[in-house]
C-alpha cells in the first residue's frame, strides 16, 4: 500500500492541473499547511516509536509522503522552460516538473501560495535551472532577468500568408516551414468539428481563421509546427472563455460555429471602427442567410482581394477592380457566388468574433463608410444606401 501511495503521490499533484489559480486562495494555503504535516510526522513518530525500533526502517517512507518532495538549493545545468498563454499555477508546476527544474509540482505551488508576488508570473520563456526548490524557481520566474524576451505581435485582420511572412522574418524560418504546417489544421490542434458546416457546402480545411492575434513569446528554439500550434491553442482558449460555438449554434440558428468565424473575419476586413463589427456582421448574416438579398451573395469586394493575395496577386481598392476581378468564374471566392464563402479571409480578433456571435438586431443589407474616420452608414433598402453613397462623395470618401 505505502508504495502505491509513494508512486502516484506526485501524479495525484499533476493531476490537480487547472484547479490551482495564481495567487492565494481564499481560506487558506492550497493542499493544507506546513502545520498539519509536522502534526502528521509527530504521530507517525509517537506511532513508531509505540510499535518498538525496527519499525523506524518505514519512517523515511511515511516523511517522504507527508513532507513535499523537493530540491535543496539553486539547481544545477541550465534548461529553457515556456509557459504558455492562459497557464494557471498548477500549468505552470507541470512546466517545471516535467522540464527537471522542480522535484514536485507541489514544491512550486506551497512555494508560491505563499508568495502573493505569485500572480506577477507572465506566460512567455524562462532560463532556468534543473534541480532547483519550489521556493527559487518561483523566485527566478519573477526576476526580469531571467525572462526570454522575443515577442511578436500579429495584428488583428492578417491573413494566414501575412502572418506567416511576420513569423519568418522575426524568427529566420524559412515561410515555406510555416506553409508546410499549416497544411494540417488538426495536427495544429484544430478539432476537427470547428470545420462542420450548416449550408450544405462541403467543408475546406484551412488554418486561415485560427491563428488568433496577440503577443506572442516564441522559444528561441521553436519550430514553425509549434509556433502555429501556440497560436491555434490560443484561439481555443479565447473562444472557450467566450463561449463562442455554444452561442453559436444556439442563437445563431442553423449557422455553424465555422460559418460565424467567416463572418467574423469579414467584419474584420470590411469594418472602419470597432463598433461597426457586429453591424457588418449583421449585413453578412442578413445577405447570405435571409433569403433577402436578390443574389444570396456576399457581395464584398474584401473577398476579391483575399484570392488576389492568395494567388500572388497585387491586391486592389475598390475603384481600382476591374469586371474580371469582381466577377472572376475561377475565383472560388467570387463575391457574387450563392452562399457564404469557403474559409475565413483573415485572422480576427476578440471583438470582431464577439460581433459575430453577438450581432446587434437589424435588417441592414448595405453600409459605406461616410467620414475619414471609419465610420459607415447602414441601410435597409438600396434607395437609402445611394443616399449614404451620396454623403460619402460628399466627404471625399468615394
Amino acid at each position: 500500500m505505502m508504495d502505491e501511495l509513494d508512486l502516484g503521490f506526485d501524479e495525484q499533484e499533476r493531476g490537480e492541473k487547472g484547479k490551482h489559480r495564481r495567487g492565494r486562495r481564499k481560506g487558506g494555503r492550497s493542499g493544507g499547511g506546513r502545520g498539519k504535516t509536522v502534526l502528521a510526522l509527530l504521530l507517525a513518530v509517537v506511532l513508531l516509536g509505540s510499535i518498538g525500533g525496527g519499525a523506524f526502517y518505514g519512517f523515511d517512507r511515511i516523511q517522504s509522503y507527508f513532507v513535499t518532495p523537493d530540491y535543496d538549493g539553486g539547481g544545477t545545468e541550465e534548461v529553457t522552460v515556456q509557459i504558455p498563454q492562459g497557464a494557471f499555477l498548477a500549468d505552470m508546476a507541470v512546466a517545471l516538473y516535467d522540464a527537471g527544474v522542480i522535484k514536485s509540482t507541489k514544491a512550486f505551488i506551497e512555494a508560491a501560495d505563499e508568495n502573493s508576488r505569485s500572480r506577477n508570473v507572465q506566460p512567455g520563456t524562462y532560463k532556468l535551472r534543473k534541480q532547483m526548490s519550489g521556493e527559487l524557481a518561483l523566485a527566478a520566474m519573477l526576476d526580469p532577468k531571467n525572462r526570454v524576451v522575443n515577442g511578436l505581435t500579429i495584428p488583428e485582420g492578417r491573413t494566414a500568408k501575412s502572418i506567416f511572412k511576420l513569423l519568418s522574418d522575426h524568427t529566420e524560418i524559412p515561410v515555406k516551414e510555416f506553409e508546410t504546417a499549416a497544411k494540417d489544421p488538426e495536427k495544429l490542434g484544430v478539432p476537427d468539428w470547428w470545420f462542420k458546416r450548416e449550408d450544405g457546402k462541403k467543408p475546406k480545411k484551412s488554418i486561415e481563421g485560427f491563428l488568433f492575434p496577440d503577443t506572442y513569446e516564441i522559444p528561441p528554439d521553436a519550430t514553425a509546427e509549434a509556433i502555429l500550434g501556440q497560436m491555434v491553442d490560443h484561439f481555443l482558449t479565447v473562444t472557450g472563455e467566450m463561449e463562442f460555438a455554444d452561442r453559436v449554434q444556439e442563437e445563431r440558428g442553423g449557422i455553424s460555429p465555422y460559418e460565424a468565424l467567416i463572418v467574423a473575419s469579414l467584419a474584420q476586413a470590411e469594418a472602419g471602427t470597432k463598433k461597426d463589427l457586429g453591424k457588418v456582421a449583421r449585413v453578412a448574416y442578413n445577405r447570405v442567410y435571409r433569403g433577402n438579398f436578390d443574389c444570396g451573395c456576399l457581395e464584398m469586394d474584401v473577398t476579391v482581394n483575399y484570392y488576389l493575395e492568395l494567388t500572388g496577386q497585387k491586391t486592389k481598392t475598390s475603384g481600382q477592380m476591374t469586371q474580371s476581378d469582381l466577377d472572376n468564374p475561377d475565383n472560388p471566392y467570387n463575391r457574387k457566388l450563392r452562399g457564404m464563402i469557403p474559409t475565413p479571409i483573415n485572422n480576427p480578433g476578440k471583438e470582431a468574433l464577439e460581433g459575430a456571435m453577438d450581432p446587434p438586431v437589424g435588417d441592414w443589407l448595405f453600409f459605406v463608410a461616410v467620414d475619414k474616420e471609419g465610420n459607415s452608414a447602414f441601410a435597409e433598402t438600396y434607395d437609402d444606401h445611394l443616399k449614404n453613397e451620396a454623403k460619402a462623395r460628399e466627404a471625399g470618401i468615394i
